[in-house]
């Protein structure tokens, strides 16, 4: 397991146990959308900003960081699908483990919803992808949300549902959606064996966004993984820093977003 030791740590600060990432998979979904447009730049502003990794597509990362500025962790999105599908919640593999070792990544990701039609086809390409990570000593982020006709997609037990099916799968980080409250979010962490970080949504204020993630921080929570939340920001890098002051340094959110780090 050491190879998957190894490439855990450009993903999680060994100080904290922590991590803020930087997800950027969101053009294969949804097409050519703002702040995703000059990969390069984003790229560029995030790792400055002091994220402790992005996730890419395959195809995306010639356009990264690797020639020039602060090196980042490298997450390879292996799950796809697009908003033109009747049904965007059906995920499929669209690239391997392998080829995510090729590219020099330090983990691979993949996406399930819970309570989606498809459901069984998503969890049996996961334990596929398991496999192969435990073969190759590559590090996995489970993206995991209750998704569905009738599903409250946070809701302490659904959300909590998702946390074990992932760690009983073999995630070795797990990302799903906070429930809101910091009680339910501390039964849900401390019932795992695994880092657990909340996803960023939609859109939200600054100070919104950071005091969500400071309570879930505060309840045990392992850091966010942050995309239209954080890419989609009229300054990408400064938003990006008082992520990091918030997860890392457990700062107040005026505090991280009034300068420099």
């Amino acid at each position: 397991m050491i190879g998957k030791e190894i490439r855990i740590e450009r993903i999680m600060d060994r100080n904290t146990g922590r991590t803020v990432i930087v997800p950027m998979d969101h053009g294969f979904t949804l097409g050519q959308i703002e702040g995703l447009l000059d990969m390069t730049k984003t790229i560029s502003e995030v790792s400055e900003g002091g994220a402790n990794a992005i996730v890419l597509h395959k195809g995306l990362v010639k356009r990264g960081h690797r020639r020039h500025g602060r090196d980042i962790g490298l997450i390879i999105h292996l799950s796809g699908s697009t908003s033109l599908n009747p049904d965007p919640n059906d995920k499929v593999l669209v690239c391997t483990v392998e080829e995510a070792i090729a590219l020099g990544a330090d983990g691979v990701s993949i996406h399930i919803n819970l309570g989606a039609p498809n459901e069984s086809k998503m969890l049996e390409d996961a334990a596929r992808v398991v496999r192969d990570c435990n073969r190759w000593g590559m590090p996995l982020l489970v993206m995991i949300y209750p998704r569905g006709k009738g599903v409250d997609p946070i809701a302490p037990a659904t959300v909590g549902h998702c946390v074990r099916v992932a760690e009983e799968l073999g995630a070795d980080l797990i990302k799903t959606n906070y429930t809101g409250n910091p009680g339910s979010w501390k039964r849900i962490v401390s019932a795992c064996s695994v880092p657990v970080v909340i996803a960023g949504g939609e859109k939200a204020g600054d100070l919104e966004t950071l005091q969500a993630i400071l309570d879930s921080v505060h309840a045990g929570g392992g850091g966010v993984c942050v995309g239209r939340n954080a890419f989609q920001r009229d300054d990408t890098r400064s938003f990006v820093k008082a992520l990091y002051k918030v997860v890392h340094e457990e700062k107040e959110p005026k505090d991280a977003l009034s300068g420099g780090r």
